[in-house]
C-alpha cells in the first residue's frame, strides 16, 4: 500500500548515511517530507568511517529523486542549540511535524578496562543525550500538528547486556527508559513513542568488525555467544529496520506506543 506516510514531515538525525539514511527513503517512498540532520565530520575513538558532508548531500539528493522535498543540515545532536536551529529551520520550511526518528548513534568497542572518560561521555552524549535532545525540542511541534509518532533508535543492546560495549548498552538501556517516560507524557496529546531493537545492522558502524572487538572475543570466547541471532543470518539491512520504522510512523500503528519493537532476528531472545 503506496503512501502510507503521504502528507508527513519526519525529522531523521543521523540521515547521512546507514540506517538513518535508509529511514529517510523509506519514509520518503511512502509520501514524507524529511528533515535530516547529521555530524558529518570525523568523530574520535570510532575504528570504522565517519560519515561525511557528501555522504549527507547524497541522501538528499536520493529523497529529491523520490519528488519529495527536503531540508538537510550539518548538526551535532548533542549541541541543543543547533539543534533547535535545524528544527526550527526544517518545520519553518515543510510547515509541520509529524515524525521524528531519533536515529543517530556511535559505537565505540572496549573492555571496561580500556573504555575511557572521552569514550563514557561521547557515546553517553550522542546516543543519549543526543536522543533527549531529539525528543525534547520537537514533541511540541508534534504536540502542534494535533499527534505524532516519535521512534527512538535503541538496540539489541538496550535489552541485554553485550561484551566489550559498556557505555553504548549503558545509552542504549537509557533510550528505553526515556521512551517509556516520553509514551506516558505524552499519551495525553496521541503522540505515540516507541523503540526499535535491531541486531546487527549493514552498516559501517553495525557491522562491529573493526578495532578491538576480534582480539576481545578470542581472548574470552565464552561471550562470542551473546552476539548469535536465533534466526540463520549473521546480520540484517538497513531497509529491515526502516520498515519497522515505516510502520511505527504510519497509522497503521495508531494505538502502539511504549513497545521496544525487536529486529533482532531472534538476538535477546539468547
Amino acid at each position: 500500500m503506496a503512501g502510507r506516510v503521504e502528507g508527513k514531515v519526519a525529522f531523521i538525525t543521523g540521515a547521512a548515511r546507514g540506517q538513518g539514511r535508509s529511514h529517510a527513503l523509506r519514509l520518503a517512498e511512502e509520501g514524507a517530507d524529511i528533515i535530516a540532520v547529521d555530524l558529518a565530520s570525523p568523530i574520535p575513538n570510532i575504528d570504522y568511517p565517519s560519515s561525511t558532508e557528501e555522504d549527507l548531500a547524497e541522501t538528499v539528493r536520493l529523497v529529491e529523486a523520490l519528488d519529495r522535498r527536503i531540508v538537510a543540515t550539518k548538526t551535532d545532536v548533542r549541541d541543543r542549540d543547533a539543534m533547535r536551529l535545524a528544527i526550527e529551520s526544517g518545520v519553518g520550511q515543510l510547515g509541520r511535524l509529524d515524525i521524528v526518528v531519533a536515529n543517530a548513534g556511535i559505537c565505540v568497542i572496549d573492555d571496561w578496562k580500556g573504555t575511557s572518560e572521552e569514550v563514557w561521555d561521547q557515546t553517553i552524549g550522542t546516543n543519549l543525550t543526543g536522543v533527549w535532545n531529539t525528543v525534547s525540542l520537537t514533541a511540541q511541534h508534534l504536540i502542534d500538528a494535533g499527534g505524532g509518532s516519535i521512534i527512538m533508535t535503541s538496540s539489541a543492546a538496550g535489552l541485554k547486556g553485550l561484551p566489550f560495549l559498556s557505555a553504548y548498552v549503558a545509552a542504549k538501556h537509557g533510550v528505553v527508559g526515556l521512551m517509556r517516560a516520553y509514551a506516558t507524557e505524552l499519551a495525553e496529546y496521541n503522540v505515540r513513542v516507541n523503540s526499535v531493537h535491531p541486531t546487527g545492522v549493514d552498516t559501517p558502524m553495525g557491522t562491529l568488525g573493526g578495532g578491538n572487538f576480534g582480539p576481545l572475543l578470542e581472548a574470552h570466547p565464552k561471550l562470542g555467544g551473546m552476539l548469535a541471532n536465533l534466526l540463520p543470518v549473521e546480520i540484517t539491512q538497513p531497509v529491515d529496520i526502516s520498515n519497522a520504522v515505516l510502520f511505527l510512523a504510519s497509522d497503521e500503528s495508531r494505538y502502539v506506543t511504549s513497545l521496544t519493537m525487536t529486529v533482532d532476528a531472534g538476538n535477546t531472545q539468547y
